[in-house]
């Protein structure tokens, strides 16, 4: 089991990363490189190259034994930091024991049903999660895992067993369109998809509808496969452009009638929990 793990970011109280009031945890790096990804600056490790050292306009940030170090308590939460880094890293990345981690959530513990893990990726560390799960169980807690689905869960078995329900992202169906926009197969993501399913660790999947994308076909598909699945809900996301940095960051979002269409194409196919956000 990993000591630490790379901690981008918390958000104390969210009611989009599962069901009711949660934490959401964000863990620093990915294995996708989306067109359109919305944290940009969670994709990589920090380089310590120092070029975010002078943009930052209160010192929080300097450069000591070859490595970039934050000064929390300088931090103004201006994010210019982030702005400048060429390479799609944050400096501000906390390498913390799954105590530590557990400790920041302690605030919040009576307000909420539970943390979910994101990212970046979070199952690139699948081998800290479970002692932070265990942490979350014992308080009563439930811990959903938030992920792109391109590690195989059949080979993650302690995090399987013990995550509560994951939700998987379905960017995109159609193998050439996925590597296009995320640089990597959507073949893993569909058999992570029924394998979870049939052992009953989905709650939901989750595509970004974008200007360009297929996304008439992959709503197809990923409802005719959630058919089987009725306890299994579908979130439709507009895209929008806020945050994104690349190939995607001017385009427009999606008409509210295409996402109503899109919704209805996959209740006509059997799904019955769909949801527009």
């Amino acid at each position: 089991m990993a000591d630490r793990a790379p901690v981008c970011k918390i958000i104390p109280f969210s009611y989009v990363d599962g069901p009711g009031n949660r934490t959401a945890i964000f863990f620093q790096g990915c294995s996708f490189r989306c067109a359109y990804c919305h944290n940009p600056e969670s994709v990589e490790l920090c380089r310590s190259c120092g070029l975010c050292v002078p943009g930052c306009p209160v010192g929080a940030l300097r450069v000591e034994g070859g490595a970039v170090r934050w000064e929390a308590s300088l931090c103004v939460g201006c994010d210019r930091c982030i702005q400048v880094c060429p390479h799609g890293s944050n400096p501000r990345i906390r390498l913390l024991t799954a105590g530590e981690l557990w400790a920041g959530c302690a605030p919040q513990l009576p307000y909420i049903e539970g943390i979910t893990v994101s990212g970046g990726e979070c199952t690139q560390q699948h081998e800290f999660l479970p002692g932070l799960f265990d942490l979350a169980h014992r308080a009563g807690k439930t811990a959903f895992v938030d992920t792109n689905g391109q590690t195989l869960f059949s080979r993650m078995p302690e995090l399987t067993q013990a995550m509560d329900m994951a939700m998987l992202d379905v960017k995109s169906t159609l193998e050439e369109e996925h590597l296009a926009l995320t640089g990597r197969s959507c073949a893993t993501v569909l058999e992570n998809l029924r394998y979870l399913a049939n052992r009953e660790k989905l709650y939901e999947i989750r595509t970004v509808v974008a200007p360009g994308l297929r996304s008439a076909e992959t709503v197809n598909t990923a409802s005719r496969l959630l058919a089987d699945y009725p306890a299994v809900r579908y979130k439709l996301i507009r895209f929008r452009s806020w945050g994104v940095r690349g190939p995607m960051e001017n385009e427009q979002s999606p008409s509210l009638e295409t996402m109503e269409e899109l919704k209805a194409l996959a209740q006509a196919n059997g799904v019955g929990q769909i949801e527009i956000v």
